[in-house]
């Protein structure tokens, strides 16, 4: 229990180091620039204190259970005896690593609709258009592009292919959609693309991948690891502009006049 209070006191003392530039900046510019005091400086104060003892919070989560689990559950599913290969062989065929295309699509599309950025943005999108975008079509179409991009990914690790490949096919593909797709929909879907990167989807990402190419025989974690948060970027944006598009076609085609 000391040992625990030392190490959440070490992470607190962080914690107030990376957020005083943020509390300097606002302060700054408000009494220097603006010229004008502080509203409610009680209120702020006590704000910041909630926002300190929820990062330090968070990141202890991240270090006790989120990153382990990631590991684990990669280090799990690419054992030699979970995917019915022999040990000492070292060319594993990527059709054997089927489970785990499906469990990083089943991570993508949980932790993109537990995003309270996403639910944020999908609930004021749908406030401003006046139920034109509905929240929930967003976030279903965000979750499902995460999804897709993870699976891709971890495809990618596996394989060994790279990455530029895939990025430049991505963006290629996010290109033509938006010049055919409704302007409405363009800046929501590329920001939809940011916001399902935060801290729900980062951490378990990230471990996934770390782990994945670490277990994936061949491949190296510090080269293979990183670059599922590329596609947990550009998938969305795919995604979102791909509903927009399917939406309008079928309001043309129900207004179109019948025979």
């Amino acid at each position: 229990m000391i040992d625990w209070l030392i190490r959440f006191a070490l992470k607190l003392v962080e914690t107030c180091r990376d957020i005083l530039p943020i509390a300097a900046t606002i302060i700054g510019f408000q009494l220097l620039v603006i010229r004008k005091p502080l509203a409610y400086p009680g209120k702020i104060i006590i704000g910041f204190f909630y926002v300190l003892l929820g990062i330090v919070f968070f990141l202890e989560g991240l270090d006790l259970a989120l990153f382990p689990l990631g590991n684990l559950m990669a280090s799990q599913l690419t054992t030699p005896e979970f995917l019915g290969v022999n040990p000492l062989d070292q060319t594993v065929s990527w059709q054997s690593y089927f489970w785990v295309y499906i469990f990083a699509a089943s991570i993508g599309f949980s932790t993109a609709l537990a995003e309270p950025a996403l639910l944020a943005v999908a609930l004021r999108a749908e406030q401003i258009s006046g139920g034109t975008i509905r929240a929930w079509g967003l976030r279903i179409s965000v979750a499902i592009g995460v999804g897709l991009g993870l699976a891709l990914g971890t495809f990618r690790i596996v394989t060994g292919s790279e990455l530029y490949l895939y990025i430049i096919g991505g963006y290629i593909l996010v290109m033509i959609q938006t010049r055919f797709a409704p302007k409405l929909i363009i800046g929501l879907a590329y920001d939809s693309g940011a916001v399902t990167t935060s801290m729900v989807t980062v951490p378990l990402v990230t471990a996934l991948g770390l782990g994945l190419a670490s277990t994936v025989p061949g491949r190296n974690p510090l080269l293979d690891g990183f670059g599922l948060i590329a596609f947990a970027c550009l998938f969305p944006i795919i995604a979102v502009l791909g509903y927009a598009q399917i939406a309008q076609w079928r309001s043309k085609g129900s207004l179109s006049p019948k025979p």
